[in-house]
């Protein structure tokens, strides 16, 4: 079965490749990894695993940028420190993102009068809470995967997450919040056909990472959702 060690032995994919250099780069490094983080996401199915996957390569380039930019120029721990934070940062932000557009399909749906099929909210509703434990536990392997300099660095990352939370903590219960209110609303009626809102979630990682998007504002206006009703 492919791991992390094994990755590091093999070829590094073209995401992988990307990350690296924007990584290399030192320039806005948080910023470039969250847009390559979301066009990867968009470009594949969005579950758990998928993004497991994505965090992983994304993780696996910085590292590899971390080793090449110390090995190049003999780089400080701390501004290794500091690229690395950054590009964690990065890939959290993105994740983060991906709770938000559920959350925001989720509320453009009910501005339309549409809705999610019970099951499919509850696997969503599944996959994001567990989103915030599988972004420390790919951090924590990342990290075990080289023993140098860098894997500890990222120790100390994963530790910090895990004692603290992530930043992405504050939108996952928001989005939970909006999921189990629509679980209920699914649980008192009938829905022939649902959406599909990993689709529809997507869509709109997809505009983020496209820059269309800047937030829940942007796309759901003051009373918008209440116009289907007047």
């Amino acid at each position: 079965m492919k791991n992390d060690t094994d990755d590091k032995q093999a070829a590094a994919s073209p995401f992988e490749s990307q990350v690296q250099a924007a990584f290399e780069a030192g320039k806005d490094i948080q910023e470039a990894i969250r847009q390559l983080t979301l066009r990867q996401i968009s470009q594949r199915t969005l579950d758990l695993e998928s993004l497991r996957q994505v965090a992983s390569d994304v993780l696996h380039g910085a590292r590899a940028g971390a080793e090449a930019q110390m090995q190049k120029s003999a780089a400080s721990i701390e501004a290794t420190r500091s690229h690395l934070k950054e590009a964690v940062s990065g890939l959290e932000a993105a994740l983060s993102q991906c709770a938000e557009a559920s959350k925001l399909a989720l509320e453009e749906a009910t501005s339309k009068a549409q809705s999610f099929s019970r099951e499919d909210l509850t696997r969503a509703k599944n996959d994001l809470a567990a989103l915030e434990t599988m972004f420390v536990e790919t951090v924590q392997k990342s990290a075990a995967a080289t023993k140098n300099v860098v894997g500890d660095i990222l120790t100390d990352i994963a530790e910090h997450s895990r004692i603290h939370g992530s930043s992405m903590g504050h939108q996952i219960k928001e989005t939970l919040s909006v999921m189990t209110h629509k679980l209920e609303e699914a649980g008192r009626t009938q829905v022939e056909v649902g959406l599909h809102l990993a689709h529809a979630t997507t869509d709109l990682v997809r505009q983020f990472a496209a820059g269309m998007l800047s937030g829940l504002a942007d796309r759901i206006k003051p009373g918008e959702r209440h116009n289907k009703e007047s």
